[in-house]
């Protein structure tokens, strides 16, 4: 099929029902601006081509078309819109599955301590009675396990391109599981804090590394609708967690093993296969996809964005990583974890002991009482995100709801009205601190830039953003117990720290974070009309101006 003339594209954006767009020499900076006014893409200024075919080379000045560059993006117009969405489609089936299962079953391996804690209380065969802890010892398996985590998740992240993502990823479930399943030959405390400082190492950079595969992979305002799959599925670990304890609790004793001795071994073992099954199954890059044509392949690299990573580029640049420490919004998002994990964590940790302590039945069923979480949590993602996807709001708006809902949630159960009420507002609270996660993401990736930056700074952020992992549970002493006021009086000053750092990060991300929602917009309109849209948010752009002292 013959490429696109100049004139073709000139006629293509005079009639593409935006009449502002009438000339090709305009780009996203059609008029003059000044180092302190903010360089706008919108849709009077933008270019299209029409889809199912290649741009020539020559057909265009790409010098006016803001974050396009030629020699990357000349398949962008390969595939018409029905083809893009089969493909993304097929892509979603390779990958979403199996990114689902490793994040469920790291949820559950990570969590499942706490659920351990209160299997046959009351009896010889509880974990504390075992191994001789008391609540406050017990406090510190939650510590020791960020610590580790914290520390390798980074490193991690910078090993997934050169030992490729199926074998990276592999590596880490398989040795998480190990060391799970070891969990159940502990005597004693020093043992399960050993298991549990082993669990946090061999876990860390999981989840990292994997919304760094998906970046190889998507778009990020692509991204929340991935998530979605990823994070449904994940939190149904309370689900499954909860279950698995309710079971293992009536079966404690048999062949001479404890109920939550039962618990970690048999997790353990399902992560190791899982994770040997992902070695094979799990897809690296697009270019090395067996089950893409070129055609494809070549068309899912060109319409990812200048800044994302590549499967071409070098595997490590240590320059990038001084650019991404260099950048304050790494330090900002890292901000906003750490404020809103220390603030969250431990009531997630310590909401089966939190629902015991409420009075609620037996210990054993009240496992079940934590089980609505995970549906409410399930409801909040599938519906807000649904909703975020649209881009018709600041994707910024949504985890500031969350937060103004989670600090009411606190609010009620710092004043303790009655224990059904208290109840009430554990569930939400701890719905909306999962539902957190899967609406910063998206926004978060939109400001990553190439391969080694993109895995350092998703790494970083993931990782001392966890901070709330190893401090969060110590906020939930036993001396507060069973009411915990002082301690939902600090998670209450925390999440309002979140608050004002999610609103500066905001403030400093506006411009990429609106001109990332006007081209998804455009691209759905361009795509019905059978035409795609040749510009993209500028992250370098932006870098510039604000070493100008311009305007983000």
């Amino acid at each position: 099929m013959a490429s696109p003339t100049e004139k073709d594209l000139i006629d293509i954006t005079a009639n593409s029902g935006n009449e502002s767009s009438s000339s090709i020499g305009l780009g996203s900076k059609g008029a003059t601006t000044t180092a302190w006014e903010q360089p706008q893409l919108d849709n009077a200024h933008l270019h299209y081509v029409k889809r199912g075919q290649e741009i020539a080379d020559d057909a265009l000045s790409t010098d006016s078309i803001v974050g396009y560059e030629a020699e990357r993006m000349r398949a962008r117009s390969l595939l018409t819109f029905e083809e893009e969405k089969r493909l993304l489609r097929r892509i979603d089936w390779h990958i979403m599955p199996l990114c689902a299962i490793a994040f469920l079953l790291k949820n559950i391996d990570s969590t499942n301590v706490s659920n351990a804690r209160i299997m046959n209380t009351g009896t010889h065969r509880n974990i504390l009675t075992q191994l001789g802890m008391s609540s406050n010892e017990f406090n510190f398996v939650s510590t020791i396990y960020y610590i580790p985590y914290i520390i390798a998740e980074s490193p991690s992240n910078l090993f997934i391109k050169r030992m490729l993502p199926s074998r990276w990823l592999s590596r880490i479930i398989v040795s998480w599981g190990v060391v799970m399943a070891c969990h159940a030959a502990v005597k004693n405390k020093e043992g399960l804090y050993a298991a549990r400082f082993f669990l946090g190492l061999a876990e860390a950079g999981l989840f990292p590394g994997v919304i760094l595969q998906l970046c190889y992979w998507y778009r990020p305002d692509e991204m929340s609708r991935r998530l979605l799959y990823f994070y449904i599925l994940g939190n149904f670990s309370t689900v499954i967690s909860g279950v698995l304890a309710y079971a293992f609790d009536g079966v404690s004793g048999e062949r001479g093993l404890s109920g939550w001795q039962w618990l970690f071994l048999v997790e353990g073992l399902i992560t190791i296969v899982f994770g040997v099954i992902l070695y094979f199954t799990l897809p690296d890059f697009p270019p090395t996809a067996k089950w893409l044509t070129e055609k494809e392949k070549a068309f899912i690299q060109a319409r990812l964005p200048k800044n994302a990573p590549r499967e071409a580029e070098s595997n490590f640049d240590f320059r990038e990583i001084i650019t991404s420490l260099k950048d304050l919004k790494m330090w900002l998002f890292t901000l906003c974890w750490a404020t809103f994990t220390v603030g969250t964590t431990g009531l997630t940790f310590y909401q089966p002991t939190v629902v015991a302590n409420l009075g609620f039945t037996s210990i054993s069923k009240s496992q079940l009482l934590n089980i609505p979480t995970a549906f409410l949590t399930v409801g909040i993602i599938a519906g807000f995100g649904l909703w975020a996807d649209t881009a018709r709001l600041p994707r910024p708006l949504f985890p500031l709801l969350f937060l103004i809902i989670i600090m009411a949630c606190y609010a009620v159960l710092y004043t303790f009205p009655s224990t059904g009420g208290v109840y009430a507002a554990t569930i939400i609270a701890s719905a909306f601190a999962s539902s957190w996660y899967p609406m910063m993401w998206p926004w978060r990736v939109q400001t990553t830039s190439r391969a080694t930056g993109s895995a350092f700074s998703i790494g970083f952020v993931n990782s001392y953003g966890q901070i709330g992992g190893a401090l969060g549970p110590q906020i939930f002493r036993s001396q507060y117990a069973p009411h915990y006021t002082v301690s939902f009086a600090v998670a209450m000053a925390l999440v309002g720290a979140a608050i004002l750092c999610n609103l500066g990060t905001w403030w400093v991300t506006r411009r990429t974070e609106e001109e990332t929602r006007i081209l998804k917009l455009e691209r759905i309109k361009a795509g019905k009309r059978g035409e795609t849209v040749l510009e993209d948010v500028e992250i370098e752009e932006e870098k510039r101006e604000i070493g100008r002292g311009g305007g983000v």
